[in-house]
């Protein structure tokens, strides 16, 4: 007679047995770490994934991959075993459809854990006009379809009388990418409910609401620089007439050819990020897969070697990631101890 516990031991032996037995390529097992997602994520990834190998040379150091906190969600939540990756860095939270997508193909325990902030930068080279901008600037030069009339503005002078007589021309995440979604949320929207229609808009038509306020126009203004940061830095150092935006450890990183743009007067530091001042101001987070944490070698140090870079003086602070507060970080290390398990409740 099969039982519901039978069958749950069952349903466990399988999934050893899948995550022993299926290789990267579905054959030979995987003896290395595998993290994709985010391209703010990913320096930061990388250089934990160098420390553990210095530390312990018994662990081979991880493939760490920029793939887009979106495209990373969907490599993640396809299912469990060495094809599937093993850990998601995400510029972002996790979101509702995500985690359901992720319970769906048998991705149900995941470990969320914060590892420290970051912001959404604008930045010019050197030698560009140095606008202060508002989120209201930003969202009547980049939306699609401004309170929801179709976008004309050719220069930023258009959209504000107080900006430069130079043409939109700006370098920014594809839409797979957290930070275009932390754009989306931060900015965009900030400067489109600005609006009263479109803050009303909200409540009685949720998806006409997200469309007019989070769509960016395609029309050449805004150039989708994909999940390559540093290339971003390169155009905007070349064109002094041109924005970027990424997260705001590629700004400090590069420091010496750019200045961060101010946004509602506060200009992007690590100070601004770390009391969210800054407009642009957003958590960072691993997502780890616990079915994978005693198949996969190295996963559960690779997932402890985080919490020794994240503080102050840490490796991570000195690549540019903006410190947690103490208690976030308190909370994180005993994420990283107990491996609670993401119920998904909190997820929007």
């Amino acid at each position: 007679m099969i039982t519901k516990h039978n069958l749950a031991l069952a349903t466990v032996a399988l999934t050893a047995l899948s995550l022993a037995g299926c290789g990267s390529q579905g054959g030979g097992s995987r003896d290395q770490v595998r993290a994709v997602g985010s391209s703010t994520v990913y320096p930061f990834a990388k250089a934990v994934a160098e420390q553990l190998a210095k530390s312990d040379a018994s662990i081979k150091s991880p493939i760490i991959e920029s793939t887009g906190t979106g495209a990373g969600m969907k490599l993640f939540c396809a299912g469990v075993g060495p094809q599937h990756p093993d850990i998601e860095d995400a510029s972002r939270r996790m979101k509702k459809s995500e985690f359901e997508d992720c319970q769906k193909n048998g991705v149900k325990e995941i470990v969320e854990i914060q590892v420290g902030l970051d912001g959404v930068a604008f930045a010019e080279g050197k030698n560009g006009p140095g606008m202060a901008l508002t989120p209201e600037d930003v969202y009547k030069a980049l939306a699609k379809n401004p309170y929801g009339k179709p976008n004309t503005a050719k220069t930023w002078k258009d959209v504000n009388p107080a900006l430069a007589d130079e043409p939109i021309l700006v370098y920014g995440p594809p839409s797979t990418s957290g930070t275009r979604d932390a754009l989306k949320e931060l900015i965009l929207t900030k400067g489109c409910d600005a609006n009263p229609e479109m803050k009303a808009l909200k409540d009685s038509d949720k998806d006409k609401h997200d469309a007019i306020c989070g769509e960016v126009r395609e029309d050449g203004a805004y150039v989708d620089a994909g999940e390559n940061d540093n290339l971003i830095v390169q155009k905007i150092e070349a064109n002094p007439k041109a924005i970027g935006i990424f997260g705001f450890s590629y700004l400090e990183e590069n420091s010496d050819k750019l200045k961060g743009l101010t946004m509602s007067g506060i200009v992007p530091t690590y100070q601004s990020i770390a009391d969210f001042s800054y407009p642009g101001a957003r958590p960072l987070y691993i997502y780890v897969k616990k079915a994978h944490l005693k198949a996969i070698p190295g996963l559960q140090a690779y997932v402890t070697e985080w919490s020794k870079a994240w503080g102050k003086g840490g490796t991570l602070a000195k690549l540019g990631m903006v410190v947690a507060p103490e208690d976030v970080l308190a909370k994180s290390a005993k994420a990283v101890s107990d491996l609670p398990v993401l119920d998904g409740a909190e997820l929007k």
